[in-house]
């Protein structure tokens, strides 16, 4: 099948899959070949691409994503190929966010925070391949 990862700046990925895993509000979600169509809210998250025994991972920022007739595409404001992301600056974006959580004397938008420590997250994990 084919797949396209699109941000509003780029063409990410597009190139043939076997399998997609992604990040869905409810879960992760698996997709193979000749699956019925599905259209579906992306999460903050990992989506892992199978091409032969590689994988391939991306931190893709929640979006879209839509499957029909053996093409998949996903619409998201952000994404970063694993191989390319910094693994200290995430953890850094990681300790940041978890110390802010964690300070109960400031204010702080908590929402804010918390998705900022899920996109670090998403991030690591798709730097270690995870």
């Amino acid at each position: 099948m084919k797949l396209k990862i699109i941000t509003h700046e780029r063409i990410v990925f597009e190139d043939e899959a076997e399998e997609i895993v992604i990040q869905t509000k409810t879960g992760q979600m698996g997709i193979l070949k000749d699956r019925l169509p599905v259209t579906t809210v992306l999460d903050i998250g990992v989506t892992k691409i199978k091409q032969g025994e590689k994988y391939k991972y991306f931190a893709t920022m929640g979006g879209v994503f839509q499957f029909k007739d053996n093409v998949a595409t996903i619409l998201t404001d952000t994404c970063d190929d694993g191989c390319d992301i910094d693994v200290q600056r995430a953890n850094a974006a990681k300790e940041r966010a978890e110390a802010r959580l964690a300070d109960k004397a400031t204010e702080i938008d908590i929402q804010r925070a918390q998705a900022a420590l899920a996109r670090a997250l998403a991030r690591l994990k798709a730097a270690l391949g995870k």
